[in-house]
């Protein structure tokens, strides 16, 4: 039966509904081929995330953090996809997290675009803002954009940026802690190199670092799938330093020469407990410091360690090294008298004039009047005589002078463990040589005998004085302690000779110029010195004064050093300049404190501290 009019209209809408379908899954299938031949760009479904290791730490003998490093973060946002409507909203909540104010939150991202908010977010914070970036995202507080034809969101990313070095005792310690600068490594995160003091001695340990890597799958929240084929290397941090120096050792003698820097009206104070069979210091202080985490244009001056950097003429305080010496080649007998040149009438006190002794154009001075024409090797000692002292070493060969002085360390480094170390100065052996074929007396070893004519630093002198309670043996300084036995000794006089040598120094806390340091029940010894700055070639009407010597108990052997950099020498405080009434107090106020905290025992016998 032949088809109607309708019914063929009706199968001819079917087969063109058939023919669409058949040419659009025809498409269909030529866009999937295509596409498939096409490189497709997808999210990687691998991530590397680095764990950045840092430098490593400084820790006190009394296990205390001097010196710490922690990681900082960055915090940046995409301004275009910051909603406008909830830009408030971001704001204070980034501040609450955050604790930077709004204000300067508003004025970072006011700029369209790609915006960094801080760059120095400390592990905490950043911890609290990862957290806070999720809660953005679910509070709609980021759009996605269109850019280069793809639909991107950017929300709040927290990400490592570097380390900064921390000082949690401020200015406890320094300049000998030192201080670091930023450097960006080869990856552009923010590193720091040590520039002075232990952090550039040891620079290389504390740096010794190794970044922590972590590579894997990821999740749909990109957190990394650990499993099989994941890769997990271990961040390990720079290697930890441990000091000879106890904290609260330290802090309290700063504090103590702060007080007496204050009444002097000095430049600097210094000082150094050692012990004096190992070498191991316990404290080395200054009045000069600095905070290194803030170092201001006010500081600079303080930035160098004078301890070991700084020369000055010692004074008389080289005197026992002069005379052990000469003790030690037996050019001086014994109960032997040596003439004091004080020739003239006696004052009203029964007092002889200063001595003065000539050689060749040139005269010296005793500083001290005696009350007889003929000393004693104690009196010398004890009194401090340039005379004797110059009578003493004239007798030296210009080798055992020279030879000597280089032995106890004058003129060379003392090998502690710090940077930029000075060595001083000693004339040369030719010259100490002048006029010796013709048995005449050298004007260089005349000077040099008593401190005069030469440089050193702090650190050698309580190098040099470790001799005369060590059984005559000097000791190199050190101030990290790695575990392993660090002693650095060398023989530069008889023990013999260092004994007796002890034994004068003793006398001259009991009876001579450094009285003012005794304590009952302790063994003192030591000597003053006092002598003008040299500034520009020229002598000034500036002083330093200074006391090195020991104190010891029973079982504690410490070699102890001072120096007051130009106290004042005017008005009602005219003597301070004077090492007896400045350097020696100090000396004795340490004393007092390692008594305080235990590093000294007075004998059981012993009344009281005077």
């Amino acid at each position: 039966m032949p088809l109607n009019i309708q019914q063929l209209l009706i199968m001819k809408k079917i087969l063109v509904l058939i023919a669409l379908i058949l040419i659009a899954f025809l498409i269909l299938l030529f866009s999937m081929s295509k596409s498939s031949q096409n490189e497709r760009k997808l999210p990687s479904l691998n991530t590397t995330k680095k764990d950045l290791a840092v430098r490593g730490n400084i820790f006190s003998a009394d296990n205390f953090k001097i010196g710490t490093s922690q990681k900082i973060y960055s915090a940046s946002i995409d301004t275009r996809c910051l909603d406008e409507n909830k830009k408030d909203l971001f704001v204070t909540l980034f501040s609450l997290y955050s604790n930077i104010p709004k204000d300067k939150i508003l004025d970072k991202i006011s700029k369209n675009g790609y915006t960094i908010i801080s760059r120095t977010i400390n592990q905490r914070v950043a911890k609290e803002l990862k957290s806070l970036a999720f809660k953005l995202r679910r509070l709609d507080v980021f759009k996605s954009i269109k850019l280069n034809g793809r639909r991107v969101l950017y929300g709040l990313n927290i990400y490592e940026t570097g380390e900064e070095r921390l000082y949690p005792y401020k200015d406890t310690l320094t300049p000998v802690i030192g201080f670091v600068k930023k450097n960006n490594n080869d990856s552009g995160k923010q590193k720091v190199l040590g520039v002075n003091g232990l952090e550039k001695e040891f620079n290389k340990n504390l740096n010794n670092v190794q970044d922590g890597i972590l590579k894997g799958n990821k999740d749909i929240l990109s957190y990394i799938l650990f499993n099989k084929n994941s890769k997990i290397i271990k961040r390990h941090d720079g290697e930890d330093l441990r000091l000879t120096v106890p904290l609260k050792l330290q802090r309290n003698i700063e504090l103590m020469i702060d007080r007496y820097k204050k009444e002097f009206e000095a430049k600097e104070i210094i000082v150094s407990v050692m012990e004096s069979n190992t070498g191991k210091i316990l404290s080395l202080a200054s009045t000069n410091r600095y905070n290194p985490q803030k170092i201001e244009q006010k500081d600079i001056e303080s930035l160098r360690i004078n301890a070991i950097e700084y020369n000055f003429e010692p004074g008389s305080v080289i005197k026992p090294l002069s005379i052990s010496l000469a003790m030690d080649h037996n050019k001086v007998k014994d109960n032997e008298l040596f003439y004091a040149y004080n020739k003239g009438k006696t004052n009203k006190k029964g007092e002889y004039p200063k001595g003065k002794y000539k050689i060749n154009r040139h005269i010296i001075h005793d500083d001290h009047r005696f009350k007889k024409n003929y000393l004693s090797l104690e009196d010398v000692v004890i009194f401090s005589s340039n005379i004797g002292t110059l009578v003493i070493a004239n007798r030296l060969t210009a080798n055992e002078f020279y030879d000597g002085f280089k032995r106890f360390g004058l003129s060379e480094k003392t090998g502690i463990d710090l940077p930029h170390e000075a060595k001083g100065i000693i004339h040369k052996l030719y010259q100490y040589r002048a006029g010796e074929d013709k048995n005449e007396d050298n004007i260089y070893k005349t000077t040099d005998s008593y401190g005069q004519g030469i440089t050193a630093t702090f650190m050698q002198v309580l190098k040099s004085y470790s001799a005369f309670n060590n059984d005559g043996k000097i000791v190199t300084p050190y101030l990290i302690d790695n575990g392993q036995n660090n002693i650095i000794s060398r023989q530069v006089i008889s023990k013999n000779t260092a004994n007796k040598m002890k034994k004068l120094l003793v006398k001259t806390v009991e009876k001579g110029t450094g009285k003012k340091t005794l304590i009952e029940g302790l063994e003192i010894g030591g000597k003053t010195g006092t002598a003008n700055i040299v500034e520009n070639g020229k002598y000034q009407r500036k002083y330093m004064s200074s006391f090195f010597g020991f104190v010891n108990d029973k079982n504690k052997r410490y070699t102890i050093g001072v120096t007051v950099n130009d106290p004042v020498n005017r008005g009602k405080k005219w003597y301070y300049y004077y090492a007896s009434h400045s350097a020696v107090p100090v000396f004795k106020e340490i004393t007092k404190i390692l008594l305080k905290l235990n590093y000294l025992e007075l004998d059981k016998e012993s009344i009281s501290i005077k």
